[in-house]
């Protein structure tokens, strides 16, 4: 009799544990990257009234089974359904990340690393990423020897926000490409400033400027015009501002015009145009001027507009038969043994050790002579031709940071660059169910669910991938929370039943004598 008692206490205990955990769940049901419990129940012991015994063949008697009487339930495990992925919403945050796969994010509080699915990360007055409860997000530094790539070693936090990480250097330019195509019989070419072109370039030091060109058809000594060679020249170089970088700094408009308020030629300045680069890699040749004359003497000292004393320039030649480019050179006319197709351009300042200004290689190969209605096209490009490398930047100021499928980070600067941050790293475990719950969405390694190396792992490699803008939600199924909470409650009350018919019992036994 007092055995049917304690076992339907045990009924009672163990179906309001199953409560908890499923109030637990459904309290949770909105929870970021919580992950539901399931429990299981199993019987615990049984008093053995009488052992089984086997057939006696000499007696005649047949085998007994043994007499058993269990004595109730207990909780046999509290699982949790890790590897089962909860619903998807749409952030739109560029730091709220989503791990498509079983791997974990890798988490550190100060004292130790925890592990969670839980991407709603931020970036906090330090610059390093960190979730919204204060761990911070660990992972891959960015290789000092290749910016492109992360070394794959020991995790640690992501200062994604950094002082190095928070600008990028200029680049000076040093490859632009021209293009277009020159119809001979545009008569614009024929006048004394040619068809104009501009091209636009930076120093070391990220200070843009543009180089004013212009490309007029070789004329004879008797007057007529070359059909299939054209002189390139440059009149001027301007600054940001629209100065001449030949000029000193413009006038107080404020103050009237003296000799010392006013424009003047800076002496030492000039540009080397037309050279090539020999075997070694040094420049040869080219047209060397120095000579910068005023646009207009009379109104110079005021207006500050001049232009570069080249009379002849650089030397353009096309197939007169194919209207194809043959060649371009800074010493003469063109040797079609020997075409080149790409001259240097560098500004020569009165200090050339310390000069910003880096050689410039003008690429002309794409330019054709093909006839267009004697209308002709002539531009330029910086980058080169095929690769788009060396077109120089300012100094660039970041905008934003993107995160892509296998974790890197990536920043966004206002010069149009995109630079390699650091790497999310993940990890993974051979029975991710035997991880410990630790509150806040975090998980702790334990002996059962397999060891963190402390290294992680490339969450591509194993197949997963991160999407951005979207969190993992709960995994929690309300239908099969509520069909959980009608099956233990009519376990409790069936258990509640057992504890009152034995008390009645115990009740009649007792009235036995009266």
């Amino acid at each position: 009799m007092m055995r049917s008692l304690y076992s339907g206490v045990s009924g009672l205990k163990v179906h309001q544990t199953k409560m908890d955990v499923i109030g637990n769940n459904i309290a949770n049901v909105n929870t970021v990257g919580f992950k539901s419990s399931q429990v299981n129940f199993s019987d615990i012991l049984y008093q053995t009234t009488s052992n089984a015994s086997g057939p006696n063949a000499e007696a005649h008697t047949a085998g007994i089974n043994a007499k058993q009487i269990g004595l109730g339930s207990t909780v046999s495990a509290i699982s949790q359904t890790v590897t089962v992925s909860g619903g998807s919403q749409r952030t739109d945050n560029a730091l709220d990340v989503m791990i498509e796969g079983n791997q974990f994010f890798i988490v550190n509080n100060g004292t130790q690393n925890y592990f969670t699915k839980a991407g709603a990360f931020t970036v906090d007055a330090a610059g390093v990423l960190c979730t919204t409860g204060g761990c911070k997000v660990m992972g891959w530094q960015v290789d000092e020897n290749d910016p492109n790539k992360c070394v794959h070693d020991t995790v640690s936090e992501l200062k994604v926000q950094s002082e190095a990480n928070m600008q990028v250097p200029p680049e000076a330019t040093e490859n632009v490409y021209f293009f277009g195509n020159i119809d001979y019989k545009d008569t614009q070419l024929q006048t004394e400033t040619g068809k104009t072109t501009t091209m636009s370039f930076y120093d070391s030091l990220g200070q843009s400027y543009m180089a004013i060109f212009q490309l007029k058809q070789r004329a004879a000594d008797d007057g007529t015009r070359s059909e299939d060679i054209y002189d390139l020249v440059v009149d001027d170089i301007l600054d940001s501002t629209g100065t001449s970088i030949y000029v000193t700094s413009p006038p107080n408009p404020d103050q009237p015009i003296t000799e010392e308020n006013s424009y003047k030629i800076k002496e030492g300045w000039g540009l080397n145009f037309g050279g090539q680069l020999d075997d070694t890699g040094a420049v040869s040749g080219g047209i060397e001027v120095t000579e910068v004359l005023p646009d207009n003497a009379d109104d110079f000292a005021k207006t500050g507009k001049v232009h570069l004393n080249m009379e002849t320039g650089v030397t353009i030649k096309f197939d007169k038969a194919t209207g194809k480019f043959v060649g371009i050179t800074g010493e003469g006319d063109v040797d079609p043994e020997n075409p080149f197709k790409s001259v240097q351009f560098q500004v020569m300042t009165d200090n050339e050790e310390e000069s910003p200004f880096k050689t410039i290689d003008c690429d002309f190969s794409s330019m054709t002579m093909y006839a267009a209605s004697g209308a002709s096209t002539f531009a330029a490009q910086r980058g080169s031709l095929k690769e788009g490398y060396g077109a120089g930047k300012p100094k660039g100021n970041m905008t934003g940071m993107a995160v892509d499928s296998s974790g890197r980070i990536y920043g966004s600067y206002d010069n149009g660059d995109k630079k390699l941050l650091c790497q999310i790293a993940v990890a993974s475990f051979a029975n991710p169910a035997g991880l410990e719950a630790a509150g806040n969405s975090l998980f702790l390694a334990t002996m059962n669910s397999g060891e963190f190396n402390g290294v992680g792992e490339d969450i591509s490699v194993s197949g997963g991938k991160m999407t951005t803008g979207v969190l993992e939600m709960s995994n929690v199924d309300l239908s099969t929370e509520f069909t959980s909470i009608i099956t233990t409650q009519r376990g409790f009350q069936a258990n509640s039943r057992v504890i009152t018919t034995s008390d009645t019992l115990l009740e009649e036994l007792i009235n036995l004598k009266r």
